[in-house]
């Protein structure tokens, strides 16, 4: 028998897809997409994998943290995000990226769930802290696309390519820019809030193996701190705002992904 949870899996599935070849399609042909046909289906989709995510994540012990959940979780984020912000910037191609990597997260949630994995100590604290996390993962993610979108960019037009796939797919890269840095400041505000409520949330961090994810944050936050720093009081962008953009966030990903995944899945605790 078919559980409700394949079934709403596959149901979002296909609104991602649906949205996915629509935008490709409109884009690629230049055609003008209907932005509200993109966002009502994509919406569904995720709101459909909101369901699966409550289904598996919240049980009668907590809520299960296990790595896929939070991948799944991290990708939906991203995705909304990125419609938020499609809908005051020109930047509604983004979603080409977003898309797929929220399918990408609710399949791995659905097909690699583990067991129950809750915290023992559990408080409301603790889980706003983990949720202001997640979202400056999936906001800062999202920053470093766009700094790779960027590149390719950048790429392009210093080396006068006939073909220009990206230049001529995205908006200008004066606007990519400026909406990179609206992510950075977001993600940074998050992080910034995320790291304050573990300081009074988390009572061991050795305890609790989050001493080498702490100390990663904290560099990341500097890195972040230091490129935005650096942008408003002397102007950085270009190449050094992608450098400072993708190394944070490589920090970050070891502190909280591979941390997180060598505890679950190879030392199983």
């Amino acid at each position: 028998m078919i559980s409700l949870p394949l079934v709403y899996t596959i149901l979002a599935l296909i609104a991602y897809t649906t949205a996915f070849w629509y935008l490709f399609t409109h884009l690629m042909t230049k055609r003008v997409p209907n932005h509200w046909f993109i966002s009502l289906v994509a919406g569904l989709g995720l709101i459909l994998h909101a369901v699966v995510l409550l289904i598996d994540m919240k049980t009668p012990f907590g809520i299960n943290y296990n790595v896929f959940n939070l991948l799944s979780f991290t990708s939906a984020l991203m995705l909304l995000l990125s419609l938020l912000y499609s809908t005051y910037r020109p930047v509604l191609a983004l979603n080409l990226i977003g898309i797929p990597v929220a399918a990408l997260g609710l399949i791995l949630g659905y097909s690699l769930s583990q067991p129950i994995l809750t915290l023992k100590q559990n408080t409301l604290g603790l889980d706003v802290h983990i949720i202001l996390s997640l979202s400056a993962y999936a906001v800062l993610l999202m920053a470093t696309i766009h700094a790779v979108l960027l590149w390719l960019q950048d790429r392009e037009l210093k080396n006068k390519q006939k073909h220009r796939v990206w230049v001529n797919l995205l908006p200008s890269y004066q606007a990519m820019e400026s909406l990179l840095f609206d992510m950075l400041v977001t993600g940074f505000i998050l992080l910034s809030t995320a790291l304050i409520f573990g300081f009074f949330t988390i009572d061991d961090f050795f305890a609790q193996h989050l001493a080498h994810k702490t100390a990663f944050s904290i560099v990341s936050w500097f890195v972040y701190g230091a490129l935005l720093f650096g942008h408003y009081r002397f102007g950085w962008r270009g190449q050094k705002a992608r450098c400072f953009t993708i190394v944070g966030f490589m920090l970050l990903a070891i502190g909280f992904i591979g941390s997180k995944f060598v505890l679950e899945t190879i030392l199983g605790k």
